[in-house]
């Protein structure tokens, strides 16, 4: 029987326009534009200047602090900019931009196709290396993955789930990656296990992926302490909470994180970014990007340099329709919507989905009919329709009682509306005044 979470969950339409198109490696553009800050945490330093020459690989900016990352070159090139630049929300964000010149790489990488198997480094020779390349989640939540790998004094980890659900309608970029790059996958997934000293890790992949299962499944079978774990098709099921509560059944309490429970949560394509780091000196300054929507003309997956601008994956995909109205960053429920379509690919990047004027249509919001609709769907037990109330009115104490912090903003409340009310709107807004009145508390 498969196993899902209980509590909430939507079934949208899923869309996976793209999921049997192999991965196709983008050109290097003329220029990239790599932002300091492509991760929960404090923006990385700059390290480079101006007129510098750089290489593929090469390390631009330190992290600032624990929790942050180092940021690297995807090109080699000149320096031609560390300055402002406007982010894909019309936003001015600190970045280095660099003007391609030839393919030259970091002496130390190795980018050869052959997979290697031993691992040969320590504990804490592995989070170091993970640290050193600037891995962060890349399934768009961009936590720095070193900070995962420590846990804080009296906490020990138990089971590591890696999350190759990929349940957000249209995006597959996690898909392709398990199906082409399995075998790196599952070294990866040793990789962490020893990196965290566990025993057991489980692959939860949704059973809308039949194929990703059964080549993961060929693999695990002859690896030690890794499963593969079908699991019904419902979203938000790649949330961690959900996550960790459909793989182990354990439930993490309101406000924790999940190592309270004993589990770490890796996305797929993290747990690749690792292998390239620790086996292949690689740090992380490519991924796979979903470019999609149903008026796309070539709905496709594309592993391209960060910094590429998106319009670059725009053109490979056949170029922008001529009936859209919105570019999504990610997907439909938890996506949002981009004002610059010539930012940057980010290390958080996971697709790009240009939405036609018949689907991105708003529908005339009426007042609630108190159906109760946007409760039930809640996958972390909340009441969204008094939370946009709440959030209408500015009533942050009254927030924090019922736990608005707690909400994922998985958008199911919104979705499941029939008076269509924009539920997730109101709530990430007052979710964000909530944050800062807590912080401030703390000061």
């Amino acid at each position: 029987m498969l196993k899902t979470f209980k509590i909430g969950g939507v079934h949208p339409p899923e869309n996976k326009l793209s999921s049997g198109e192999k991965i196709q490696i983008l050109p290097v553009p003329e220029q990239v534009i790599i932002p300091l800050g492509q991760h929960i945490g404090a923006p990385a330093t700059p390290i480079v200047q101006k007129g510098d020459t750089v290489k593929a690989g090469q390390l631009i900016a330190t992290a600032t602090g624990f929790v942050s990352a180092n940021i690297h070159s995807s090109v080699s090139g000149t320096v031609v900019a560390v300055d402002s630049v406007t982010d894909a929300a019309g936003l001015s964000k600190p970045a280095i931009t660099i003007k391609v010149e030839g393919d030259d790489w970091e002496a130390d990488i190795d980018r050869s196709a052959k997979t290697e198997h031993n691992i040969t480094l320590s504990r804490e020779e592995i989070v170091k290396a993970i640290s050193a390349a600037g891995i962060v989640g890349m399934g768009g939540a961009t936590f720095p993955t070193q900070v995962k790998l420590s846990p804080p004094p009296g906490s020990k980890a138990e089971i590591l789930i890696i999350n190759g659900v990929e349940c957000e309608p249209y995006l597959t970029a996690d898909h392709r990656i398990m199906l082409e790059k399995a075998e790196e996958i599952v070294v990866g997934v040793q990789i962490l296990m020893k990196a965290i000293d566990v025993k057991r890790a489980v692959i939860g992949i949704e059973n809308n992926k039949r194929d990703a299962i059964e080549k993961l499944q060929s693999l695990t079978a002859k690896t030690l302490g890794v499963e593969v774990c079908p699991l019904k098709v419902k979203y938000p099921q790649g949330g961690e909470k959900q996550l960790i509560k459909a793989t182990t059944g354990r439930a993490v309490p309101s406000g924790a994180l999940p190592i309270a429970v004993g589990a770490v949560v890796q996305n797929a394509g993290t747990a690749l970014a690792v292998y390239e780091a620790v086996m292949k000196h690689k740090p992380l300054i490519e991924r796979v990007v979903t470019v999609t929507g149903k008026s796309v003309k070539k709905p496709g997956n594309y592993l391209c340099r960060i910094g590429t601008p998106i319009s670059k994956l725009i053109e490979a995909a056949g170029g922008l329709p001529e009936d859209t109205v919105k570019i999504i960053g990610g997907g439909p429920m938890m996506g949002r919507a981009m004002v610059n379509p010539d930012s940057p690919i980010l290390k958080g990047t996971s697709g790009v989905l240009i939405v036609n004027d018949k689907e991105g249509a708003r529908k005339p919001s009426r007042n609630c009919i108190r159906c109760s609709k946007c409760v039930s769907a809640c996958p972390m037990g909340l009441e969204p329709y008094l939370l946009m109330t709440l959030a209408d009115h500015n009533m942050l104490e009254q927030m924090e009682t019922e736990k608005i912090m707690d909400c994922i903003e998985c958008g199911s409340c919104s979705f499941t509306c029939p008076a269509n009310r924009p539920l997730l709107d109101y709530i990430r807004l007052g979710k964000a005044r909530t944050g800062a009145m807590i912080r401030n508390k703390k000061k």
